[in-house]
């Protein structure tokens, strides 16, 4: 009988009842009805006990970073620095918007605070420019699925909490991906610039822009420690200084020393061949630019774990805010604060939920019954990957990716795995293809968002956004069918065999 969990759960979510108590509600009424009601204290004790935990706590600490940085104008900068790389193309707002996405993906890693943030000051300013409405919030919603992807993302932080998968390789595997996704969707706005008529191509770079002392002296420093970095990594990668030899920890600081100063040199030969307009925006946006960097950087170099790292994250964000740009106050906190709690604990209580609903799947064997199911279907793991995407997506239209990924991870996953598809490169479709559903009609969420933050119906933008999704279904099945496109970058980080 417990079988009938799954349709009764549709079935709540049908009639409107929220997520979190139809996962809730399902399975309970079942072990009432089963005569297990033992079970049933079971259930609404994992909820805290899937809430309860050290690697999730990331969360949180990520949607408050994104937080402070959107509070403190960081979006702003975000913005302007994409009008002044890809204004001049046609339909160059539509491009700045999905740029901007993928700027953003690196602070908050999540498409609700993307769709929020960038379409209050993008679609306005899309609509001043002459491109429709529901242009604009098809393009923000279609864009904004690239949060999720590109590194810190939350979702990928669940699935690797649920499948015991290294967060870091999963960071690694979705940057292409994520990178994938937004110049698809660039793609499609190049293609649909002359039959809709977009806007002309035209120089946006912000003029007069006078930087403060702290932001100038942070920006100078960071960009010459940066690019001082990626020159010493080259270096030593080809010379192999200072691996195995007794200074060999002096010869390490000498040699980055040497990159900075190099760094140095290289950019002060190039600032004459750069307007000045275009180098003081591209300043202004070093600051919160950093905060992905710190991010993957120190989880990468093993200085400190994902949730250490999304701690760091905040600190760097409040430092940032209050200190670097002095563009928040103590009064601004409480609201950032709640507005963080607010939306973390949405998150949380649907991880919590998913994880007592995924209780009951075990009880009921549904885990082997579906396995046996699918592999009765075809012995192809091509045939499998392709049937598995298209149940991912239909998925994905009605339940949000957190959850998803709790209750069918563990099902779907090792049935892949044993035939062969690597755990990385399952994370990755499995989390792309959800993530997608975000923005897919008729209850994708950022749909929804999209239409408060732009006033437009639901239905016009899920209209509007169809040539996008498109796309988006394009670069899921080229990430199932070409696994190099995930595991690369993991592989060459030594996070893969």
């Amino acid at each position: 009988m417990l079988i009938w969990f799954l349709p009764t759960f549709l079935f709540f979510l049908m009639i409107g009842l929220p997520v979190f108590f139809g996962l809730l509600a399902a399975p309970g009424i079942l072990l009432w009805m089963n005569g297990q009601e033992r079970d049933i204290t079971l259930l609404y004790r994992n909820v805290y006990n899937g809430m309860d935990s050290f690697p999730l706590m990331a969360i949180p600490f990520f949607m408050l970073a994104g937080e402070l940085m959107n509070r403190g104008g960081i979006t702003e900068r975000l913005v302007e620095f994409s009008q002044a790389l890809m204004g001049h193309l046609r339909g160059g707002l539509a491009h700045v918007n999905i740029l901007s996405s993928m700027l953003f993906a690196g602070l908050s890693g999540s498409a609700v605070a993307d769709t929020s943030a960038l379409g209050s000051m993008l679609i306005p300013a899309m609509e001043r420019q002459g491109y429709t409405r529901r242009f604009s919030a098809a393009v923000t919603a279609a864009s904004s699925v690239i949060g999720p992807i590109i590194p810190p993302s939350g979702i990928m932080i669940i699935y690797a909490y649920v499948m015991g998968e290294s967060v870091a390789a999963l960071f690694l595997a979705g940057i292409v991906p994520g990178v994938l996704v937004g110049v698809g969707l660039m793609l499609v706005v190049k293609l649909m610039a002359n039959r809709y008529d977009l806007p002309k191509a035209e120089r946006i770079v912000k003029k007069g822009i006078v930087l403060s002392a702290r932001e100038y002296w942070a920006s100078f420093v960071l960009l010459r420690l940066n690019l001082g970095w990626v020159i010493f990594a080259v270096f030593r990668g080809t010379t192999g200084i200072g691996s195995g030899d007794a200074a060999s920890g002096l010869a390490i600081w000498g040699s980055f020393a040497v990159s900075v100063l190099a760094a140095h040199v290289l950019l002060f030969g190039m600032r004459g061949r750069i307007e000045p307009d275009f180098r003081m925006v591209t300043k202004r946006a070093v600051v919160p630019l950093q905060t992905p960097i710190l991010i993957l950087g120190g989880i990468l170099l093993g200085v400190f774990t994902p949730t250490e790292a999304a701690a760091v994250a905040v600190f760097y964000a409040l430092v940032v805010a209050f200190f670097v740009l002095r563009t928040m106050k103590l009064k601004d906190l409480p609201e950032v604060l709640s507005r963080a709690a607010m939306t973390s604990a949405v998150v949380l209580l649907l991880v919590g939920a998913a994880m007592a609903f995924k209780t009951v799947v075990a009880l009921s064997y549904a885990p082997q019954i579906l396995a046996d199911h699918i592999l009765s279907l075809s012995q192809n793991p091509l045939v499998l990957l392709f049937l598995i995407n298209v149940l991912l997506f239909i998925v994905g239209m009605f339940l949000d990716a957190g959850p998803a990924i709790i209750i069918l991870g563990p099902i779907l996953g090792p049935i892949f795995v044993e035939m062969g598809v690597h755990p990385v490169h399952f994370a990755i479709i499995m989390s792309v293809n959800l993530t997608v559903g975000l923005a897919t009609p008729p209850m994708g969420l950022v749909l929804f968002v999209a239409s408060s933050v732009s006033g437009e119906k639901v239905q016009t933008i899920a209209k509007a956004i169809l040539p996008f999704l498109a796309v988006e279904v394009l670069v899921i099945f080229l990430i199932t069918y070409v696994p190099a496109i995930s595991l690369t970058i993991p592989h060459l980080m030594g996070f893969i065999e």
